[in-house]
Order: C-alpha cells, then sequence, then structure tokens
C-alpha cells in the first residue's frame, strides 16, 4: 500500500506506475482517492474545530454555575449538545471516508523498481543468468510420477479415494527424499545465518490482508468455516504477520529468518490443478527465507536471497536460471521480483521452482512495522520473501536431473547424511 501523502503528492507518478503494470482500469481510482482525501482532511480539520470550541465552551459551564447564572449555564449546555450533535455526524463521516480511502489505496498497486523490464504478463518476463549445463540424457526421461511410481514412491489414485485431486501420497525412499531435502534446506539456511523458525500454520484475516492482495487471497486462500482464520499459503505470510504492530530496534535490523512450513493453496485460476501430477497441488511443504531489514539494505537482501536458492540446487546438481519477472506479471504489493528455475531435461526447458520478492515498505504499511533508528525517529522496515525450496515440485527437478538409465536415482554428496549414507535410490 502506498503512502497517501505521496499519491498526493505524485499523482501522475502513481498513475504512470498503473499504466506500466498494464491495469487503466484502475487509473481512476487515483482521481477518486485525492478527491475522498480532501474530504477526509477538511471533516477532520472540522471536527477538530469543534472538539476545541467544545472544550472552550465547557469551561465557561462550571464558572457560570459558580456564579449562580444557571440560566445561561443552561444556554451554554445547549450548545455543546448541539456541537455533540454535529460532532456525531461528522465523526461517522470522517470514519467512512478513511475507510473507503483505505479500501482503495489498498488496490492501488505499489510502485515498481526503475530496473523492472516492462511488459503485460509472464511471457515477456526476462531470463537473466544460467547456471549449471543443461544436460538431456541420451535415454529417454520418463514422466515424473512415472519414475517415483517405479521406486514405489506415490500413491496419486489412494489420495484421489480421500480428498480428491491435488493431494498424493508419499511413501518409502521418495518420501524419505522429500524429507531429507527439507532438512538440507533448513540446514543450509542455519549455516548462512538465518534463524529457524517453525511458524502458526493459521493467520487471521487482518494478517492475510497485511501481506497480500485481494486478488491473490481470493485465488490461494483457504478459509476455515466459522473462525477468523486463514490456513497459510507460504510460512511468509505467518513470518511477516509476527511483526505486526511492532517498533523493532534499528540495532536489531536485519531480521533474517528461515521457516518450514506445509503450504495450502486453492490453485484458482487459468493453470488449475493436474490430474496425475505434483507440479501444481493443493497441499505442499517449503523451506522459506523472510528478511525484515532497513530501507537501504533490501536490495542487497533481494540480490542475496535468490542466490541462496541458486546455490541449494547447484549443490543437487540441478541447473537453475534466474527469470526477471516484468511489470504486468508483478502482484500489486511486489517492488521486483526474480524466479528461479530449474532444469527440466524430459521437457528440455526450466519451470519455475522459487520466487524471490522485494515488497519494499508496502507489507509494513499495512501491518504497521516500524523500525527505532539511533535518533529516535521512526520510519516503516522492508520487507523481502524468497523460497529455499519446495517440495514435491522440486522432486521433478531432482529426479529428472539425477535419473540413471535403469531407473535409479543418483543422491548428491550433501543429501546423503540425511538419506542414511544411501548414494542411489532403486
Amino acid at each position: 500500500m502506498l503512502d497517501i501523502k505521496f499519491l498526493r503528492t505524485e499523482p501522475e507518478t502513481v498513475k504512470e506506475n498503473i499504466r506500466k503494470k498494464f491495469q487503466e482500469e484502475k487509473l481512476p481510482l487515483v482521481d477518486q482517492v485525492i478527491e475522498l482525501d480532501t474530504k477526509y482532511r477538511e471533516t477532520k480539520t472540522h471536527c477538530d474545530e469543534l472538539r476545541n470550541q467544545r472544550n472552550v465552551i465547557s469551561k465557561q459551564i462550571g464558572a457560570l454555575m459558580g456564579q449562580g447564572k444557571k440560566d445561561e449555564a443552561m444556554q451554554v449546555k445547549e450548545q455543546v449538545a448541539e456541537i455533540n450533535a454535529e460532532l456525531d455526524r461528522l465523526e461517522v463521516s470522517e470514519t467512512e471516508l478513511e475507510a473507503e480511502i483505505k479500501k482503495i489505496m489498498m488496490v492501488i498497486p505499489n510502485i515498481i523498481d526503475e530496473s523492472v523490464p516492462i511488459g503485460k504478463d509472464d511471457s515477456e518476463n526476462v531470463e537473466r543468468e544460467r547456471f549449471g549445463e543443461p544436460f538431456v540424457p541420451e535415454f529417454e526421461v520418463p514422466y515424473h510420477v512415472d519414475i517415483m511410481e517405479n521406486l514405489h514412491g506415490i500413491d496419486i489414485d489412494s489420495a484421489r479415494k480421500t480428498s480428491g485431486n491435488g493431494f498424493y501420497y508419499l511413501c518409502g525412499d521418495i518420501a524419505r527424499l522429500h524429507s531429507a531435502i527439507l532438512s538440507y534446506a533448513r540446514d543450509f539456511m542455519i549455516d548462512r545465518g538465518f534463524t529457524y523458525y517453525i511458524p502458526p500454520y493459521m493467520i487471521r484475516s487482518e494478517v492475510v490482508t497485511g501481506v497480500m492482495s485481494f486478488a491473490e487471497m481470493e485465488g490461494m486462500m483457504y478459509k476455515i468455516e466459522g473462525e477468523d482464520l486463514y490456513l497459510i499459503g507460504t510460512s511468509e505470510h505467518s513470518m511477516i504477520g509476527k511483526f505486526i504492530d511492532t517498533i523493532i530496534p534499528e540495532a536489531e535490523l536485519p531480521k533474517a529468518l528461515t521457516s518450514y512450513s506445509p503450504c495450502f493453496r486453492k490453485e484458482v485460476g487459468a493453470h488449475g490443478i493436474e490430474e496425475r501430477g505434483v507440479y501444481r497441488i493443493h497441499q505442499f511443504e517449503k523451506q522459506e527465507m523472510i528478511v525484515v531489514c532497513k530501507p537501504e539494505d533490501s536490495m542487497d537482501w533481494f540480490n542475496k536471497l535468490w542466490n541462496n536458492t541458486v546455490d541449494f540446487f547447484r549443490t543437487l546438481d540441478i541447473p537453475v536460471r534466474t527469470l526477471e519477472c516484468c511489470s504486468g506479471d508483478l502482484a500489486d504489493l511486489k517492488v521486483k521480483s526474480v524466479d528461479v528455475e530449474a532444469w527440466s531435461p524430459r521437457q528440455k526447458k526450466y519451470f519455475e521452482v522459487g520466487s524471490c520478492s522485494n515488497l519494499g515498505d508496502a507489507q509494513a504499511r499495512r501491518l504497521g512495522i516500524r523500525v527505532k533508528g539511533a535518533d529516535g525517529k521512526k520510519y516503516l522496515a522492508h520487507t523481502l520473501n524468497n523460497t529455499v525450496v519446495a517440495p514435491p515440485r522440486m522432486l521433478i527437478a531432482f529426479l529428472e536431473n539425477n535419473l540413471n538409465a535403469d531407473g535409479s536415482v543418483r543422491i548428491p554428496q550433501a543429501l546423503r547424511m540425511y538419506m542414511g549414507g544411501k548414494d542411489v535410490i532403486k
């Protein structure tokens, strides 16, 4: 969410940013907010004047009563009653105007970084860099579910009976591999100085609307019936929410955290749920990175975060590339975003396995996350998040890139201690 003062003084900058995101339908919202803001400030000023007037007049009542001027005192009381009635009316208007302004401001997109490429949708995202050589073996690489089934590691049919499409049972060495990857990811991030967390898996609506846009919320979140609770779609939600309405001493920054959680997503939209596969599903697990920092440090942290994911995948012998999200593909709260994509030998192309985002002060403004500087002044923090790893999607890349011709799967050195010393799954 933008600062109303910025929108008030730089309306054309806000409109140009909306055009860059190809959301022309939102252009009228800027003028609408300015008009409402003018009315709000006028109403607030009038309320303040009436309160001051009431205080001055109220002091006269006691003095008049003390002088025995009861009739005059009653007249003054009538004036106070009239002021109170006017105040009640104006305060309702003030509250309504404030709520309407906030509602619209929540929809106006954040100002994107000047380095973000301009494009309408994900088809215009820009490849930045490749790490590792993409390799296609001489033998045919089966579909990932077939690889898992050949290793007696997945049961989708039973999950469809118990839960429907978008769910799965993992078992045996594939289930162990899934857990091993998460354990390795946890230790990988701890070794890089991040504090490990296991957060709540449900959050209140005020946190949901603080960390994401309404459009994302509708397409992702599962609501707990009868309660003000939502299942998290990523641990970023509850980890950023941890700092709601807090003032962090500047000396304690940055907060570099890594968190594990299951994730739950509706996956409503064009992509939908796979009938047979684990790429797009309702339930998965993930290791996440979250940073809360000073504004001037956020871009440095942005680059550190996506590099962590690249380094993690390379230790598992998986080639990856970074893809910068264009303006039209950025969620409204994001300033800048880079996807990490892994190589698929079967498809002979890259696919997304993680996303790194700098949200500037948007989440901090919504949630009230402030920093107290050494000089005592307070300012909004910047927040960032990035995926370390999200199996079972990552399992697709892992299995395809470490598959042997006989159907067995190599276990890279980094994972063997988490797999009981095994160097291959047969």
